[in-house]
């Protein structure tokens, strides 16, 4: 028999790291070769990890939900093959780099055998945010019979001597948790007995109070109601059933804030952007257009049963008018290779649609896009979202995307300058259709209209081609039926 460690290894993303999302088995379990023993979340997807050996699990090294470095040993197994050499000691799986330094600082394995399994029923599990009643126990004052018994206070109390500074000593976990003799500026406290008493209590600090009692007492109603005014409030605006990242933060003391790590899909997104943002500069243009025929293609194909097991939107139309206006303009469907200075002209068309799911903007691209038929083009974007939304996209579905489509308007917004994925030279914002009134053939009418906004790398499109480009993709909404001629 042999103890086998599993390095984490790089699902060929090129990443460093990834989240322990969730165990298949426990210690104990019996396990075979190509078994599903975890989910990881990588900086771009979830990945379902197979086991490499038949055996038994003798020890979980992460805990889910730990960030680990490629090549640190996750998992071992009990094989009943024997060790390299004859020995017992543990062996590593993958390559060298990852078996001389498995402790993560080398560069990691690469993963054989790699594959999703059957995916069933195996959705990720959520874990909440610790409910903060915890924290307020552990932080609240303790009342008068939890703590040692003092001795009877007259009502007015007298400021404490200056000369005695307070010692410096940690800092204290909950703000004005005791009541002072004084306020800051020196003025007696007048309050009863029993108000100090519930002040303390409540943890509220006597001399911020605002006196309403005769004489400048402070009441019972008064500490009440400066409690209740001080009190967080807790946020309503964000349900964590339906943003798990929320799940992965911190809820601060004072209940005011989460804090969230950034990482997996929100950490490569914001590194994404910044590089394109500061590396591609960015010009955009936009036009209004009457997409009206296209509402009513829409419509017609909705009842057409060819297109009856799939859903149909002004955006299918959209994605199709951008594929036919890059078979009019190829020079947009290019990337600038910086190590090489060249820029790459690609002949084909792998269609990125931008989707927002719980874990973040990710953007998996359509492979071929342009030799698809409208139906075919339909299927694969309700194929591709659908992935998309369940965290499911992996890391070749976004690689090597030629031109993006990013639909702002289904959130009712009526355009955008969107900014480039990466690699790539133009993405199209789709905006909101409205119902607005319209020139058309001479008279005013009410037509559906929308807007586009196209941004696009500067150093590979100038403005000519942009505007060019977008206006072959406004002419195909306006008139779809120009479709089958540039087709």
């Amino acid at each position: 028999m042999s103890t086998q460690r599993f390095p984490l290894p790089d699902v060929g993303e090129g990443l460093t790291e990834a989240e322990i999302v969730e165990w298949r088995v426990a210690v104990g379990d019996t396990v075979a070769v190509n078994q599903v023993i975890v989910e990881i979340e990588s900086a771009k997807s979830l990945v379902e990890l197979p086991s490499p050996w038949a055996g038994t699990v003798t020890a979980l090294l992460a805990e889910e939900g730990t960030t680990v470095d490629v090549g640190t040993a996750i998992i071992e197994i009990t094989t009943d093959a024997p060790a390299p050499g004859g020995s017992d000691a543990p062996t590593y799986y993958g390559s060298g780099e990852a078996a001389e330094d498995a402790s993560g600082e080398g560069s990691g394995s690469v993963l054989v055998g790699y594959g999703t399994g059957d995916g069933a029923g195996s959705g990720r599990r959520r874990r909440r945010a610790a409910a903060p009643a915890a924290e307020v126990e552990a932080n609240r004052p303790r009342s008068m019979s939890e703590t040692s018994t003092s001795s009877a206070r007259l009502d007015v109390e007298a400021p404490a001597p200056a000369a005695a500074p307070a010692p410096a000593g940690p800092a204290i976990e909950k703000p004005m948790a005791s009541v002072p003799a004084s306020s800051a500026s020196g003025a007696r406290v007048l309050a009863k007995p029993p108000v100090r008493k519930l002040a303390k209590d409540l943890g509220v600090d006597l001399a911020s109070v605002h006196p309403t009692g005769p004489g400048g007492i402070v009441t019972r109603e008064d500490v009440v109601a400066h409690h209740e005014g001080a009190a967080p409030k807790a946020l309503a605006t964000y349900p964590d059933d339906d943003r798990p990242w929320l799940a992965s933060g911190a809820v601060t003391q004072d209940g005011r804030q989460t804090r969230v790590p950034v990482k997996s899909v929100r950490k490569r997104t914001a590194e994404a952007m910044v590089a394109s943002a500061f590396t591609a500069p960015h010009v955009t243009v936009f036009q209004t257009v009457d997409v009206t025929k296209t509402m009513k293609l829409v419509a017609a194909l909705k009842e057409d049963r060819d297109f009856a097991d799939v859903r149909v939107t002004p955006l299918l139309v959209a994605a199709k008018a951008m594929v036919l206006a890059v078979n009019r303009h190829p020079e947009i469907n290019a990337s600038w290779d910086e190590g090489a200075q060249e820029i790459v002209y690609k002949h084909y068309v792998n269609l990125g649609i931008a989707a927002a799911t719980p874990r973040g903007l990710v953007v998996p691209n359509i492979k071929d896009a342009h030799a698809l038929d409208l139906l075919g083009l339909a299927k694969a974007i309700a194929s591709l979202t659908s992935t998309a939304r369940a965290g499911r996209t992996q890391p070749a579905d976004m690689a090597d995307g030629s031109i993006t489509i990013t639909n702002v308007g289904i959130f009712g917004t009526d355009t955008g300058t969107p900014i480039l994925n990466p690699g790539e030279a133009g993405i199209l914002a789709f905006g909101a259709i409205r119902k607005q009134p319209w020139v058309h053939k001479g008279k005013i009418k009410a037509r559906w209209v929308t807007q586009l906004a196209l941004s696009v790398d500067h150093r590979l499109v100038d403005g000519e081609l942009a505007a060019r480009y977008l206006a072959d993709v406004a002419k195909v909404l306006e008139d779809p039926a120009r479709g089958l001629v540039w087709g």
